[in-house]
């Protein structure tokens, strides 16, 4: 009982390592063309995050067109669908920027 313990509680530090030098191993990987495919990965990031950026300056845009032609007490459903979808690119935007 006691050897199964102790084979558990080691299982988990070994499985990190492992999966660390699996990770390591791949970031010198390099592409056909020569090019670091991290550096590939990081430049379809930063490209993609350019364009979601640009979709949400647009949708802000008309969000603010739209709260300030509606009155107060009116929120429309297309306004709530575009707060949604401001949110959602907001969040691919973070996330790509926290890699």
């Amino acid at each position: 009982m006691i050897c199964l313990a102790t084979a558990v509680l080691a299982a988990p530090p070994a499985f990190c390592q492992l999966r660390s030098t699996v990770s390591g191993g791949q970031e010198d990987v390099k592409l056909p063309s020569g090019k670091s495919q991290k550096d590939e990965i990081l430049k379809a990031d930063h490209k993609k995050s350019l364009s979601d950026l640009e979709k949400l300056i647009e949708l802000a845009g008309e969000l603010q067109a739209e709260m300030e032609k509606n009155d107060y007490i009116v929120l429309s459903v297309s306004s709530l669908k575009k707060a949604e979808e401001i949110e959602k690119l907001a969040k691919r935007i973070r996330k790509r920027l926290k890699r």
